[in-house]
């Protein structure tokens, strides 16, 4: 009969091992162009989607970061002045922080919801809640 830790360590052998090469989550990269003086963020709503936030939230956030006026049309964003892309990713990636990674354990599994007046954020993998501190 095997001992306790020999079948341990059996059973950690049939186990795979978690990759620990990179990150699951990336923060995805603006693409878009310029046309006259506005400036079209084509892939925005797969930014949302992947940010599993609303469009209309981000959008809120990104117009009033930038200070600029825009519109949403269909599946890109239109921003009324020129802005170059490294600016955008910027806010992208501020917007990342406050809004979708965890502050615990820096997973992007979480959801937005209100309590009274304030914003919280809930993680869905570790089950944090915290308070954002900006407002939209």
């Amino acid at each position: 009969m095997e001992t306790y830790e020999q079948l341990l360590d059996e059973a950690y052998g049939k186990i795979k091992k978690a990759e620990t090469s990179g990150e699951r989550f990336e923060i995805p990269k603006v693409e878009g162009h310029f046309e006259g003086k506005k400036t079209i963020i084509t892939n925005f709503s797969q930014i949302a989607s992947i940010f599993r936030r609303s469009p209309e939230h981000l959008q809120k956030f990104l117009l009033k970061e930038l200070a600029a006026a825009g519109q949403k049309e269909g599946d890109r964003l239109v921003l009324n002045i020129k802005v170059p892309s490294s600016k955008i990713n910027q806010k992208i990636e501020e917007y990342a922080k406050e809004f979708v990674i965890c502050r615990e354990c820096g997973k992007p599994d979480t959801e937005i919801f209100r309590e009274d007046r304030i914003t919280f954020i809930k993680c869905q993998a570790c089950g944090a809640k915290h308070s954002v501190r900006s407002k939209i």
